[in-house]
């Protein structure tokens, strides 16, 4: 199974009148990828509590939500993002709980409606995650974590992201084409089209592939990490970064210079023995890499999704397209 990269669609949550707004735009997102009328009314149902929950809470923020490809069908996933501290998470946990006057669901009810809910919660700000799935899909939560904005809300993206699973193997690509916009996300869709012919192969040639395919467009860095269940092997070329991370240590992932389509004068794959149970993180920079999970209690131990959310709000710088992908390396991924 491949995924392709998609954007994060973003709704600002600023004022009451946005959450219908929220609420209508999941609910149909779930239709349109083959929720019957029960599932996609707990999508509509999560969403406006979630929208509900910021403006409670925090006053205003943003629902990031996107769609997860699954072998038969697929999901949806919400995630409520603010920048505000002073959240409960026991007292918003309760049944009932509104600090607004409202009935309120409570995110008790929300977390039993969903498939997935997870959240984190410091004085930075709160990221809920719930990932909902039709009750007939019974495959189990891909334990994987993708925040994706283009430069300015363009339609066209420079960052391109792409994951492949095949039994306990995952490979995970991340390019970013030259600047931003059209021209960007046209050289970065050509290596990932020959990327996702054959995600699992030897890496050098792979990255000829990508190489080749990329070749009269703007060239741009790309890095492919390929995991068979216990070792990870790497090559990168140009400035996307990446870490391999658990609780206590984290090693970044080295890359060579140069321009993928362009011109590079080595390309190596490094090899890293026994990673299965870390987390492997990778990112265009238009994410500051200054960040270090350690400065986050407990952040590491949240689902990847909402360690990608976070990492976005902290540390995206803003002046570019962005990508941050999280993969829980599990050899039960299957």
């Amino acid at each position: 199974m491949t995924i392709g990269g998609t954007l994060t669609l973003v709704l600002p949550i600023e004022d009451s009148s946005q959450i219908g707004h929220a609420r209508r735009t999941a609910q149909k997102l779930a239709e349109q990828h083959g929720f019957d009328a029960t599932d996609a009314g707990r999508v509509a149902l999560v969403t406006t509590e979630l929208a509900s929950n910021i403006l409670k809470h925090a006053a205003r923020g943003e629902l990031h939500i996107r769609t997860l490809p699954r072998p038969n069908g697929a999901g949806v996933e919400i995630l409520a993002v603010d920048r505000a501290g002073g959240f409960d998470l026991q007292a918003c946990l309760t049944d009932g709980f509104s600090t607004g006057g409202t009935q309120g669901i409570g995110l008790g009810a929300v977390s039993r409606q969903t498939d997935v809910f997870d959240v984190y919660a410091d004085s930075r700000g709160a990221v809920l995650l719930a990932r909902l799935y039709p009750r007939s899909d019974k495959a189990p939560d891909r334990r994987i974590g993708v925040s994706q904005h283009s430069l300015h809300n363009d339609p066209a993206c420079g960052d391109v992201w792409h994951l492949a699973f095949d039994g306990p193997r995952i490979s995970v690509l991340v390019i970013d084409g030259l600047g931003h916009g059209e021209e960007a996300e046209r050289a970065a869709r050509a290596g990932e089209k020959a990327f996702a012919v054959a995600p699992f192969a030897s890496p050098l040639l792979l990255l000829g592939d990508m190489h080749h395919a990329m070749i009269g467009t703007r060239g741009g860095a790309a890095a492919f990490a390929q995991f068979d269940g216990d070792a990870l092997k790497y090559v990168g070329i140009g400035n996307i970064g990446g870490c391999l991370i658990t609780p206590d240590k984290s090693r970044g992932l080295a890359s060579h210079p140069g321009i993928v389509g362009g011109q590079y004068r080595k390309a190596q794959p490094f090899d890293y023995a026994h990673v299965n149970g870390h987390l492997l993180i990778m990112y265009s920079d238009g994410l500051q890499s200054r960040w270090n999970l350690q400065d986050y209690p407990g952040l590491v131990h949240r689902h990847p999704a909402v360690i990608a959310a976070v990492l976005h709000r902290d540390f995206c710088r803003a002046r570019d397209d962005v990508t941050v992908v999280v993969v829980a390396l599990e050899a039960a991924h299957g």
